[in-house]
């Protein structure tokens, strides 16, 4: 599959240059996700348990939980694209864990 805008996470990679954890989290969902075949949710499920289904039209969060890093990615025609990224605490201040406010941010954003 191909990752767009894998710049994001190089940069925030970058940002947190000591964080050998944080490191290998985001290499393992570049891997993951340039090596995978999904063709449905139940897949990336399967692949990342950290995967939450946001909306409908393929968007889903990662928690990479030993840094507390959200990154939403969307999922469409074999090609994923890197949305956003942030803290968990930047994803409760802008998205405050809410579906709806996901969606008004995706609209917003001219995604959806």
């Amino acid at each position: 599959m191909d990752l767009l805008r894998k710049h994001k996470l190089i940069k925030l990679k970058n940002k947190n240059r000591g964080n050998a954890k944080l490191s290998k989290a985001i290499d393992k969902l570049i891997s993951n996700i340039e090596y995978a075949e999904w063709t449905k949710k139940t897949d990336v499920k399967a692949t990342r348990s950290d995967a939450d289904c946001v909306h409908s039209d393929g968007f889903y969060f990662f928690d990479l939980n030993i840094h507390r890093t959200m990154i939403l990615i969307v999922f469409e025609d074999n090609e994923a694209t890197v949305v956003w990224t942030g803290s968990h605490d930047e994803y409760d201040k802008i998205f405050k864990g809410n579906k709806t406010t996901i969606e008004k941010w995706l609209r917003n954003q001219k995604l959806i």
